[in-house]
């Protein structure tokens, strides 16, 4: 049988780091304009309190997104130690694109994917580059496209890639700003031929695009009485939450049932680093519905604090970081079961349950 194996990742942490406290002048509103009273640093503690961010990490502004995915990029091709000209398919997950420092302008040709490709010199005309823009969970559904495509015999050695620079499309005037960060994580999938199923056995994707649609969106700034013409990005955040916590753990457990795997024999859940509170009550209900009370301890690693949620990026991310040990409290072992599972802007949901 043909397996769809993870050989190789990498991932670029961007050097600035932004902590809480450079927020504490920020001039925040409500979404009707309206200057929220509360001393910024309640609204600071509140926040840390809500999501577990203590800080972020932004880009340099003579970095894009092409730019850290190509970093990102470079470094899963020397883990996995392969010729780059051997890719058959190269898929960048982004929903924004090079943003123009200082203008908030997106710059989506050529694709980004095409940029990366570029950048790491590769001359083979039959490695195909194309972007995937699938709000949060992009990197996710890239690995399920790159496992179709491996699987229908169409390609043998893919590179996948989430890659975003969300702190040239925040408002400041909005608290959730705070949230967002920058970064890039990538990963080398190859078809190999084994005996035994390994790799991704196993995937799922839901959407929900009716009333969900809008929960996140581009808008205009909480800044009422600037003459700032920008569109930013906006979440719904309670909607989000409540969607959340009734819809994903419903995916994962979808996506385990369609082979028949208990919930307890799952080792590790690798999921999208959006806000540490939601995630933790997204796991707990997942197992609660599993008749189990209390979720193991150590199941689900957290990057959060430090890094932000950097969207495409964070499961990547949080991958290539426990395999390189950079994670003391988790590891990752021969034969484990992982989960990656993510929800973002659509609203759309994915999950995979992964043997290595």
């Amino acid at each position: 049988m043909i397996n769809s194996v993870i050989t190789g990742s990498g991932s670029y942490i961007p050097e600035v780091e932004v902590e809480n406290s450079s927020f504490i002048e920020n001039p925040f509103c409500t979404d009707d304009g309206k200057r929220i009273q509360n001393d910024n640093q309640i609204v600071i503690d509140k926040f840390q309190e809500i999501t577990g961010i203590q800080s972020r990490r932004y880009v340099r502004e003579n970095q894009s997104c092409s730019q850290i995915a190509s970093i990102a990029a470079k470094r899963a091709i020397e883990d996995a130690g392969i010729n780059p000209e051997e890719l058959d398919m190269i898929i960048v997950a982004h929903n924004f694109g090079d943003v123009i420092s200082g203008s908030n302008q997106t710059d989506i040709v050529p694709s980004i994917a095409s940029r990366v490709k570029h950048e790491l010199g590769i001359k083979n005309e039959f490695c195909v580059p194309y972007d995937l823009i699938f709000g949060c969970p992009g990197w996710i559904q890239g690995m399920i496209q790159a496992h179709m495509f491996i699987q229908l015999g169409e390609a043998k050695k893919c590179l996948v890639i989430g890659s975003e620079v969300l702190s040239r499309v925040v408002d400041p005037y909005d608290r959730d700003t705070m949230i967002f960060a920058d970064g890039a994580g990538a990963t080398i999938i190859e078809g190999v031929v084994e005996s035994e199923k390994r790799g991704i056995i196993s995937h799922a994707t839901v959407s929900h695009s009716q009333q969900e649609k809008d929960y996140l969106y581009i808008g205009e700034s909480f800044n009422r009485f600037g003459k700032d013409t920008t569109k930013y990005i906006k979440m719904k955040g309670h909607r989000i939450y409540s969607y959340s916590l009734i819809q994903v753990p419903k995916a994962i457990q979808y996506c385990l049932d369609k082979i028949g795997l208990p919930l307890k024999e799952i080792n590790k859940i690798l999921i999208h680093q959006a806000n540490e509170k939601m995630d933790e009550a997204i796991i707990e209900r997942l197992y609660k519905n599993s008749g189990i009370e209390t979720p193991p301890e150590g199941i689900m690693p957290m990057i959060i604090e430090r890094l932000g949620n950097s969207s495409v990026a964070t499961v990547p991310t949080l991958y290539d970081m426990i395999v390189k040990g950079q994670l003391k409290e988790h590891s990752i072992h021969q034969n484990d079961l992982l989960v990656f599972a993510s929800v973002g802007a659509g609203m759309n949901i994915n999950s995979i349950v992964y043997k290595v």
